[in-house]
């Protein structure tokens, strides 16, 4: 049964959607002096806002916003009303901190009940949340998602890659919730214990906290026999539930648009751009209560494209990150593109990093991706011809590869790191 809101027409969606606006924008307003001080800056009030299109006319928010506001400064409820409060690792300054009320949490719970079942869980299933647990919202929104609707959880959290393989043998899980990049590891240890990953119970797969490709999904499916789907969501907004790909289509992910309000913005110039045209992706919250958020620059990639198997519009799977993108001489080069490299040359498995260094005065790109375990000497060098080449002839730049032992890169509970910069400042 899909809820209300997923049966709406296109009219009455786009008027709930401007009446939740238009009370979101005030809520801000009144209650946030970030926002108060934004918008009169930016010479906009709530008051402003009479279509769905006028939001173009008020201000973005930053990650560097929400850092500076740190750690209360942008709740627009008191504290005593915060029910939970999560926050990003911080790796690159403060951390950004968000705060839920009961209500948000409820909210939360319904998104994520509504995008598994769009993913082809159903009430009564076993999901494994292998997810990590704690100021990360992926653990714990997919927990709550899915006792809400109706499932068996078992909170395995991240790492114990072994144990987490024995769990998932014995307590057999219909579902499983993860990031793609712990997926393949996970199934890499299914088949170092001898045991045939598509034989298990396993039959949805959501995957989500970092960008992956058509052929990863593929690569996935053909090994576990499951259907692999994709689940979005940033801290900033809510958490995993923001949007889902639906299970009958794998088309793209629908944006639950009755609470969150989705714009592809240019990344230069801030311009809206139309429906089709890939830029960033920008959020405002339709219902939060105890952090709404108007304009949030995401810095993630995509396009906008009309709804198939819900009203709601669909976003594009994820290409990359506007700050994860690396010029090397000139060239744009998205990780995501390697991994469709990597993905596709025998001899070599899915597990790769790129390390970016000086070598005088230009950058130079070393693609360490390892080798699969039956791979011999010859079929290492082979691999390391076809990479460089493909590199080469596909993104236009050239490379050092290097092809390592199995298991020799460090891998990820979370979301993996597939950067490591080590150039020099030369500033």
């Amino acid at each position: 049964m899909l809820d209300p809101a997923e049966r709406l027409d296109p009219e009455a969606l786009r008027a709930l959607q401007l009446e939740r606006l238009r009370t979101s924008l005030r809520h801000a307003y009144d209650n946030v002096p970030f926002y108060r001080e934004s918008f009169d800056k930016a010479g906009v009030h709530p008051d402003d806002c009479r279509s769905l299109s006028d939001l173009s006319r008020f201000p973005f928010t930053t990650k560097a916003d929400l850092r500076e506001n740190y750690p209360y400064g942008m709740f627009a409820v008191p504290r005593d009303r915060v029910r939970r409060l999560h926050a990003s690792s911080g790796t690159t300054g403060r951390p950004t901190v968000v705060g839920y009320t009961e209500g948000d949490l409820s909210l939360w719970a319904d998104m994520v009940a509504r995008s598994i079942r769009a993913a082809g869980g159903r009430p009564g299933d076993v999901a494994h949340v292998a997810y990590g647990y704690g100021l990360f919202t992926g653990g714990l929104g997919a927990h709550y998602g899915a006792e809400r609707l109706g499932c068996t959880v078992i909170p395995a959290s991240g790492g114990m890659t072994a144990r987490q393989v024995t769990l998932i043998q014995d307590l057999k899980p219909a579902i499983i919730m993860v990031t793609p990049s712990y997926m393949l590891t996970l199934l890499d240890e299914f088949e170092r214990q001898g045991v045939d990953p598509r034989s298990t119970s396993l039959r949805v797969g959501i995957f989500g906290a970092e960008p992956w490709t058509e052929r990863m999904r593929r690569e996935i499916e053909e090994r576990c026999a499951i259907d692999a789907v994709d689940i979005y969501g940033l801290s900033e907004v809510i958490g995993p539930g923001v949007a889902q790909e639906c299970v009958e289509t794998k088309d793209g992910l629908h944006i639950w648009e009755d609470h969150f309000y989705p714009e592809v913005v240019d990344p230069l110039t801030g311009e809206v751009l139309p429906e089709g045209e890939q830029g960033e992706l920008v959020f405002t919250s339709l219902t939060k209560e105890a952090m709404p958020i108007v304009r949030y620059r995401t810095r993630d990639l995509t396009r906008l494209l009309p709804g198939t198997a819900r009203v709601f519009r669909r976003m594009e799977k994820i290409t990359g990150r506007s700050d994860d993108m690396v010029i090397l001489r000139g060239v744009n080069l998205f990780p995501t593109q390697i991994e469709e490299i990597v993905l596709r040359t025998p001899g070599v498995a899915p597990h790769f990093q790129l390390r970016l260094t000086t070598e005088g005065r230009m950058d130079s790109l070393t693609v360490r991706a390892e080798a699969r375990p039956d791979a011999d000497a010859a079929v290492r060098a082979a691999a390391a011809r076809s990479v460089t080449a493909a590199v080469k002839d596909g993104i236009g730049v050239s490379v050092a590869v290097e092809i390592v032992d199995p298991e020799t890169l460090e891998r990820s509970v979370g979301k993996i790191r597939r950067i490591v910069d080590l150039r020099e400042d030369r500033g």
